[in-house]
């Protein structure tokens, strides 16, 4: 991130005005990621794939309140509610096999609403504030968050391995590097819930992946889930992609109060 705004020559200067909307984003940005480790680790990767991409049917929902020409028809109406059906499917399934795994479910569709807003507060924020200055506050707020939760309530011991340093730098350099960047830079351009729609394949990834890599079973609820997320998820973007109407720069702290 540092490198890219280097490249750009981003102002990095937090200006008047920015740090309670930077803020903000972080401590969003960072309680997401928490609730999705520790539904994570409750849940399977299966069903925590297909219940992350719910974030576009939030998004849709939140676009409309806070986005001025994104609104909610009854197309991404539709689309909610058969999602929804997804949703019951896994929770239906989850609950019938273990109550920690319906509570780890719980916990990545909170995860997952939370993604939603951040997408669309970033997207409402990039007006005013450099993008590059939005992505450096998730990184400094949530390195710091982790790190100090880390010492409170991680005792075991870790160790530094090749395996574990392509981990970081797949999830830096891949995740939290070139996809935040390029995830920002749509949402400055389109709608955030048109842009939501490139999400649309991962639950058959996960679930396939999940089979793949980790020998978890490929259950007839948990395809079903998959199928009607994808289908509602799809119904609430718009197509084809069109620009987001150029807002008037505004001070940011009249983007925080939004």
């Amino acid at each position: 991130m540092l490198i890219w705004a280097l490249i750009v020559r981003a102002d990095l200067r937090v200006k008047r005005g920015e740090w309670v909307p930077l803020a903000l984003l972080g401590i969003i940005f960072s309680v997401q990621l928490a609730f999705m480790n520790v539904g994570l680790n409750l849940t399977t990767a299966g069903n925590g794939g297909v219940l992350t991409i719910t974030f576009p049917i939030w998004v849709a929902i939140l676009a409309h309140f806070q986005i001025a020409g994104d609104r909610l028809t009854r197309r991404k109406l539709a689309g909610v509610v058969i999602a929804y059906g997804g949703i019951a499917a896994l929770l239906a399934q989850s609950f019938q096999l273990d109550i920690n795994r319906l509570l780890g479910d719980a916990f990545m569709l909170a995860s997952a609403f939370l993604l939603a807003e951040r997408q669309v507060y970033n997207a409402k924020a990039s007006q005013a504030i450099h993008p590059a200055k939005l992505l450096l506050a998730q990184a400094i707020v949530g390195t710091a968050t982790f790190l100090a939760a880390s010492a409170i309530f991680e005792s075991d011991p870790y160790v530094w391995t090749t395996r574990l340093g392509l981990a970081m730098f797949y999830q830096g350099i891949v995740i939290a590097g070139f996809g935040f960047i390029a995830n920002l830079w749509l949402i400055q351009r389109y709608f955030p819930s048109q842009v939501a729609v490139i999400s649309l394949t991962q639950p058959l990834f996960a679930v396939v992946a999940a089979w793949l890599i980790l020998g978890e079973p490929l259950t007839p609820m948990l395809w079903i889930g998959a199928v009607f997320v994808m289908i509602g998820a799809a119904l609430v973007q718009r197509w084809p992609l069109t620009s987001i109407p150029r807002f008037r720069a505004r001070p940011a702290h009249q983007v925080a109060g939004d």
